[in-house]
């Protein structure tokens, strides 16, 4: 019973990431006769990238980062394990499967690899320096940004919220780590917590625990705390 647990929660961690990087297509609208949407357009040609390019690939519950190096070659950063447990370079250069990314998220190890555009991009479409907008004066040289991600390549921390692979696109194309996604993620946390609806439901939460759990330390102590602390920072 006691495996059960942490096995269910990586098996709904592996099915949350897969879904990650998945593209569903919508389903056709058969009531008014539409035909169903076209497939996402493949990745751009090589030839058409620059070297230092920033490429981003939107994904379900995220967006996906790298640096263009040219000839087909996408420098980014990945959850990994197997960084941490082998210098076998053929090894680590296999495709990341789901167990290696669930266990370097835990663990807080990764991998800055390099692959091709097209493993890169997971059959998702590719927006080339969009982020360049909100940079402009930041922007380094194509070359320098290429050269900074060539550098950094191999094992490396790794953070969800303060060291991904937005973090490390924007190093080196504009020269400081950030990311606005982890950047959005704190802001809907604050208001989460200023929201004074979320009081109730805390309380809600820690009793139905307690009805179901039984009046024990384990149950009432977290729903008093909890509660406590999101009254004080409401």
């Amino acid at each position: 019973m006691k495996k059960a647990v942490p096995q269910a929660a990586a098996l709904l961690l592996e099915k949350l990431l897969l879904l990650a990087h998945l593209r569903p297509l919508p389903a056709a609208d058969t009531d008014r006769g539409e035909p169903p949407a076209p497939p996402s357009p493949p990745p751009p040609a090589a030839g058409c990238l620059q070297r230092g390019d920033l490429l981003e690939v939107p994904r379900t519950l995220f967006v996906h980062f790298g640096i263009y190096l040219g000839e087909n070659r996408v420098a980014h950063l990945m959850p990994d394990i197997l960084p941490a447990l082998t210098d076998d370079r053929r090894q680590i250069q296999r495709v990341v499967t789901n167990k290696r990314l669930i266990l370097g998220v835990v663990t807080k190890t990764a991998s800055i690899r390099v692959d091709t555009v097209e493993d890169f991009a997971y059959g998702g479409s590719i927006l080339v320096n969009h982020m360049d907008r909100l940079f402009k004066d930041r922007l380094l040289g194509s070359e320098e940004a290429a050269r900074r991600a060539e550098k950094l390549v191999g094992a490396t921390a790794y953070s969800l919220l303060w060291n991904n692979c937005e973090h490390f696109v924007t190093y080196c194309r504009y020269g400081a780590p950030v990311s606005l996604q982890t950047d959005k993620f704190c802001e809907t946390v604050k208001m989460i917590i200023r929201d004074q609806r979320s009081v109730l439901a805390s309380v809600l939460v820690g009793l139905a625990a307690v009805v179901c759990l039984g009046l024990a330390p384990s149950t009432t102590l977290p729903t008093i705390l909890v509660t406590f602390l999101l009254w004080m920072a409401g």
